[in-house]
C-alpha cells in the first residue's frame, strides 16, 4: 500500500484545492508517482475524462500538477446544486439522479462510503503516494455520523491530516485550536499539525502565535505559506464567486495591437464551467469581466452566456434584469455574442425540459436557429474538430440536444460536416467546454471579434494557454518547497500521523495575558 495525506481547511475556500495541487506537483518533481483524490465535492466546475466520466475540475487541475491523466477514481461522488436545497448526484463519473441535501445526509451519504473506500484502495494500489483533500471542515459535527470526505476518510484511511487555515480572513489561531478542538478523540488523534495560507508581511511576527498554538494543542505548523496573486485557479463553487467587479486580466496587459478587447461574461444563475474564459484572460490586451447589469454590456467588445446548472432559470434572470433585451440589440448591431452550453440554449428558439427545470416549452432568445430539447440522458464526451481554419478540443456536460436548422456551422469534422454549433451573423453558440483553450483558434476567433467591432487588436502570436497553466503549477507546488516543512510533510506521507498526540478538549485553558505580551 502507499502512503498518503488528508488536507482539511478550517473552512470553505482555506486553501486546500490549491495547497493538494502544489503538494502533488512538488512530489511529482521528486519522481514520486502521486494521484489526487476526492471522495466528495460540490461543484458546478466539472470535467470529463478520457474514459467519459464526469468529475469537479479542481481533482481534473490536481492530476495535471501530478502529471497523471484524471480518472473517475479520483473524485467518485460529484455534487452538482441545483438550487439551495438539491443537487444532481454524480457517482463514478455518471449522474444519479437529484437529491436533496436532507436525504443525501439522512442516509445515502453513509452508504456510499464503500464506494470511496474503494476508489482510494485503487489509487493506493497504482501509485506511491494519494494526496486526499477534504470538504469545508473536518468540525462540521452537526455532520460527522455521515461524514465521507474529512475525518471519515482520514480515519477509514489511516490517514494523518494537515489543517490549513487562511489568515488573510483573520481569526486563523481560533480556527486551528477550535477545529481540533471540536473532534472526537479518534479524529483528533490523526490530526498532525497545521499549514497557514495566505500570509503578508513578516513571518518573524507570526512565530510567537505559532509557538502559543504547539502548547495549546501539542501539534507543530508545517508551514507559513505567503500570499500569491493569481494562483485560484479551477475554482470549485460557482455558487460563491463574488462577481460583482470581478475582473480576471491577462498576465500581461499591454495589447499586442493598438486597441484592447473587453470581454463581459453574463453572471448567470448557477453559472458552471466559468473557467472557459480562462483561456481569453491569459490573453495580452483581453480584459474579461462578469457583469449582471445591461448597461455593463455596453462597451464590451463580446458578451459571453456561460454555462449554467439551470438553463431556465437563467434565461428569466436574463430577462428580469434587461440582458436579454441588450443581447438581440448586441446581435441586431453586428456585434460578437458567444454562448457556450446552457449559454447555447438559452440563445436558441426555444427550449424543451422536462427534465433540468420540469419547465417544458420555454421561449429562449431566439438569436441562433437552434432548437433544444432535454434528454435524460446526459452527454459526457471529449470530442475535437475544426473551427475558423483551426483545430478544436473540447468536453461536452450537457442534457441539452440541439437541433441547428440554420445559420452556419461552428464546428466541424475538418471536411465540412457540421459537429456541433451555429453562427448566425456575430453570433455564436457552441456546447463545448474548454474550446478557447486551443491557442490557434482562440486567436482566430478574437480577431474575428476585433474586425466585426472595428478595433485594432492583433491577438499576441507567442501565448500558450497550456504553458500558463503549467507555469502557474509549477508556482503551487514551489509555494511548497520553498515555504512548507517538506521533510516533516514526507514523513507524514510516509509514517502517518506521529503517536501520542495530546487531546485537545474544548473550552482549555486560555493564555494569560501577561505570558501573552
Amino acid at each position: 500500500m502507499s502512503g498518503g495525506l488528508l488536507v482539511a481547511g478550517t473552512t470553505s475556500d482555506a486553501g486546500k484545492s490549491v495547497v493538494t495541487a502544489g503538494i502533488c506537483r512538488w512530489l511529482a518533481r521528486r519522481g514520486v508517482k502521486v494521484a489526487p483524490f476526492k471522495a466528495q465535492n460540490m461543484s458546478l466546475n466539472s470535467f470529463v475524462t478520457r474514459e467519459g466520466a464526469e468529475i469537479g475540475r479542481a481533482q481534473a487541475m490536481q492530476a495535471q500538477a501530478a502529471r497523471v491523466e484524471p480518472t473517475a477514481l479520483m473524485n467518485p461522488v460529484l455534487l452538482k446544486p441545483g438550487g439551495d436545497r438539491s443537487s444532481q448526484v454524480v457517482l463514478m463519473g455518471r449522474a444519479v439522479g437529484e437529491m436533496s441535501a436532507r436525504g443525501y445526509h439522512g442516509g445515502r451519504q453513509e452508504r456510499l462510503l464503500s464506494t470511496v473506500t474503494d476508489c482510494l484502495e485503487q489509487l493506493r494500489s497504482t501509485y506511491d503516494a494519494v494526496i486526499c483533500e477534504g470538504a469545508g471542515s473536518p468540525a462540521e459535527i452537526n455532520l460527522r455520523r455521515t461524514d465521507i470526505v474529512n475525518m471519515g476518510i482520514a480515519r477509514a484511511a489511516r490517514f494523518p491530516v494537515v489543517v490549513v487555515g487562511d489568515i488573510d480572513r483573520g481569526g486563523v489561531f481560533a480556527s486551528f485550536f477550535g477545529t481540533t478542538a471540536l473532534l472526537a478523540p479518534e479524529d483528533q488523534e490523526l490530526v498532525a499539525g497545521y499549514l497557514v495560507n495566505k500570509f503578508r508581511g513578516d513571518v518573524s511576527l507570526l512565530e510567537p502565535g505559532l509557538d502559543m498554538l504547539r502548547d495549546l494543542t501539542g501539534r507543530p505548523t508545517y508551514g507559513v505559506l505567503p500570499f500569491a496573486h493569481g494562483l485560484g485557479i479551477d475554482e470549485e463553487d460557482g455558487l460563491r464567486v463574488s462577481l460583482r467587479g470581478t475582473v480576471r486580466e491577462s498576465a500581461v496587459s499591454p495589447p499586442h495591437g493598438e486597441d484592447v478587447l473587453r470581454v463581459a461574461v453574463c453572471a448567470i444563475p448557477l453559472m458552471s464551467n466559468f473557467t472557459d474564459v480562462d483561456a481569453l484572460a491569459a490573453e495580452p490586451g483581453v480584459v474579461v469581466r462578469f457583469v449582471d447589469r445591461a448597461e455593463e454590456l455596453a462597451d464590451a467588445d463580446l458578451v459571453i452566456v456561460p454555462g449554467t446548472r439551470g438553463t431556465v432559470k437563467a434565461l428569466a434572470w436574463l430577462r428580469e434584469r434587461g440582458l436579454a433585451d441588450a443581447l438581440r440589440r448586441r446581435a441586431a448591431e453586428g456585434r460578437p455574442v458567444l454562448g457556450i452550453c446552457g449559454g447555447y440554449q438559452i440563445l436558441g428558439e426555444h427550449i424543451e425540459d422536462e427534465v433540468e427545470s420540469r419547465a417544458g416549452q420555454v421561449d429562449a432568445l431566439g438569436l441562433l436557429p437552434v432548437r433544444v430539447r432535454f434528454d435524460r440522458e446526459k452527454t459526457l464526451a471529449r470530442p475535437s474538430g475544426e473551427a475558423l481554419g483551426e483545430p478544436v478540443e473540447g468536453y461536452e456536460i450537457h442534457h441539452g440536444v440541439a437541433d441547428v436548422r440554420g445559420g452556419e456551422p461552428f464546428l466541424t469534422d475538418g471536411r465540412g460536416t457540421p459537429l456541433d454549433g451555429c453562427r448566425s451573423g456575430a453570433v455564436w453558440g457552441t456546447h463545448w467546454h474548454g474550446s478557447l483553450e486551443g491557442d490557434g483558434f482562440r486567436r482566430r476567433f478574437l480577431a474575428e471579434v476585433a474586425r466585426l467591432t472595428g478595433r485594432r487588436f492583433v491577438p499576441a502570436p507567442g501565448t500558450c494557454f497550456a504553458a500558463l497553466r503549467e507555469e502557474q503549477l509549477d508556482r503551487l507546488g514551489d509555494l511548497i518547497e520553498e515555504h512548507a516543512d517538506t521533510d516533516a510533510l514526507w514523513r507524514l506521507i510516509e509514517s502517518g500521523a506521529p503517536s501520542g498526540l495530546p487531546f485537545v478538549p474544548p473550552g482549555a485553558p486560555a493564555i494569560p495575558v501577561k505570558e501573552a505580551l
